[in-house]
């Protein structure tokens, strides 16, 4: 799967979307609902790591397949919304014939 940028991007654009959902759906529940706010720093940072990762992703892939500018900010806005990297990556499968 880790054979072209694009592949590499669209696991790095999983795992953070990823990290999104458990810091939404599972650390901030348990965190208002339980009364344990050490999971929100917890996973905070790991978010945090993954999506500095995810960046860094997005400009490594911009520079060695030639992103226009409409992917690249399409690629960073879906990181703030929830389940937003699944509707990316449908679009790159139907775009670039991964």
């Amino acid at each position: 799967m880790l054979s072209n940028a694009l592949n590499r991007f669209r696991l790095a654009g999983m795992v953070e979307g990823g990290s999104l959902l458990f810091l939404v759906l599972i650390a901030m529940p348990l965190k208002y609902f339980a009364g344990l706010p050490e999971v929100v720093t917890v996973v905070g940072s790991i978010h945090g790591f993954f999506f500095i990762t995810y960046c860094l992703v997005i400009a490594y892939t911009t520079f060695k397949i030639r992103w226009s500018f409409s992917w690249v900010f399409q690629a960073f806005i879906v990181a703030f919304i929830p389940f937003g990297n699944i509707w990316l990556d449908q679009r790159l499968k139907k775009n670039f014939a991964v």
